[in-house]
């Protein structure tokens, strides 16, 4: 390899980034994102009950996970392909860094209020709710990918109901219902996360093709 490639390396790495992040609208999701985290500062300042500031930060963390699962697929296909192995490190990489982004948000604009469940009620909730939305973007695109983490914020809502309303439902998989703590729900919010981060990674969302 010439000198002169060496220095047209990153610049090619550079713009290969740019554009994916640009295909995939990553600045909206950016700004959505802080949308959401001062969304949840104005109501973490509101009069809640411990029901209402329970199910409070679910809505927003459900709201994040949804704009990180519909950017997870393109409007125009994946024009990356003929860049061959790069394209999953280009998935796993938005989205991760989606993610933690939702996650550290989210946490910031807890500062100086009161956020039930903390930090690590944030992480799991928008973990488990992202791996969701990555699997309904792999399986339905990435137009329909904010279903998923709406419908299963439901199933949590409900969850947090049964909490005063019994019999309560204790089941792991419905972690927004189980405390910070609890093991069992972090296993599975993370086994979610997993599996949605490998297959947005392995096989992308689908696009309208159907491919």
């Amino acid at each position: 390899m010439t000198a002169g490639a060496v220095r047209q390396a990153p610049p090619s790495a550079l713009r290969l980034v740019r554009l994916h992040a640009a295909s995939r609208r990553l600045p909206t999701a950016v700004a959505l994102l802080a949308a959401c985290a001062a969304g949840l500062r104005a109501a973490l300042f509101g009069p809640w009950d411990a029901y209402g500031a329970l199910q409070l930060p679910l809505v927003f963390e459900a709201g994040c996970a949804a704009v990180i699962a519909v950017t997870a697929g393109s409007p125009f296909g994946e024009p990356e392909r003929a860049t061959g192995r790069w394209l999953p490190f280009l998935r796993l990489g938005s989205m991760v860094a989606l993610t933690a982004l939702a996650v550290g948000v989210l946490s910031a604009a807890a500062i100086g209020t009161h956020l039930s469940g903390g930090f690590l009620d944030v992480l799991r909730n928008v973990a488990g709710l992202t791996g969701i939305g990555l699997l309904c973007a792999v399986a339905f695109g990435g137009p329909l990918a904010w279903t998923g983490p709406l419908v299963y914020l439901l199933a949590g809502v409900y969850g947090l109901y049964t909490d005063w309303h019994p019999p309560t439902l204790s089941m792991p998989w419905i972690w927004p219902a189980r405390p910070p703590h609890d093991v069992g729900g972090a296993l599975c919010a993370a086994c979610v996360f997993a599996a949605g981060m490998i297959a947005i990674t392995v096989r992308g969302a689908r696009d309208s093709a159907g491919a």
